[in-house]
């Protein structure tokens, strides 16, 4: 099932038209997720940043992703502030903890945004914050609802790649009457890495 999805995922990302890339690590105590975004500058104003991922824990829960965001800057003296608007979509295998399994197939398709300050420097700083929702209606399958928030505080080291950490919280609600349906598959502080070119 997995693998279905990763091929769908990427055939919705029209390569052809990718102008720049990034690649995005991300570690917790207990999570790892890898992450590749394109830019594609035929989709609207501005373009829109599209990107696909993939996240495990030591539970041996998999999420695959696929994400399009569109951003745009502040005018005037707020040009330091980025924002954006998208959509994320979610399919995995959720085994549970050793204590509660699930064994939980699944997805949801979320409408989110991210707000992005950077403040001026010689080494710039920035603090991002981002927040996708899925209600019942947009989840399939074992899933019922997803919601994924997430803050960082990052670090320009170069104009090609920056460090941060941040905490995120990914929680996932099953459609399984008689148990305790609210699983978080990431609630951690976590640091990352992300190189474009």
């Amino acid at each position: 099932m997995l693998r279905k999805i990763l091929i769908i995922t990427a055939l919705f990302i029209p390569v052809n038209t990718v102008t720049a890339g990034a690649i995005d690590f991300r570690v917790g105590p207990d999570m790892a997720e890898i992450s590749y975004y394109g830019q594609n500058a035929t989709f609207g104003y501005g373009g829109a940043d599209l990107g696909v991922g993939l996240l495990f824990n030591g539970d041996s829960d998999v999420i695959a992703n696929g994400s399009i965001l569109v951003s745009g800057s502040a005018n005037g003296d707020l040009q330091a502030l980025h924002f954006g608007v998208g959509a994320k979509v979610y399919a995995g295998n959720i085994s549970g903890s050793k204590s509660k399994s699930y064994n939980a197939q699944g997805g949801s398709i979320a409408i989110g945004g991210q707000i992005r300050y950077v403040f001026p420097g010689d080494m710039p700083l920035a603090i991002l914050g981002e927040a996708f929702i899925a209600p019942g209606v947009t989840n399939f399958s074992d899933w019922n609802q997803t919601q994924e928030y997430r803050t960082d505080l990052e670090l320009e080291v170069s104009p090609s790649a920056r460090a941060y950490v941040g905490y995120r919280r990914l929680e996932i609600e099953f459609d399984r009457p008689g148990k305790n349906n609210d699983y978080k598959v990431d609630n951690s502080v976590h640091i990352g890495v992300r190189f474009e070119f």
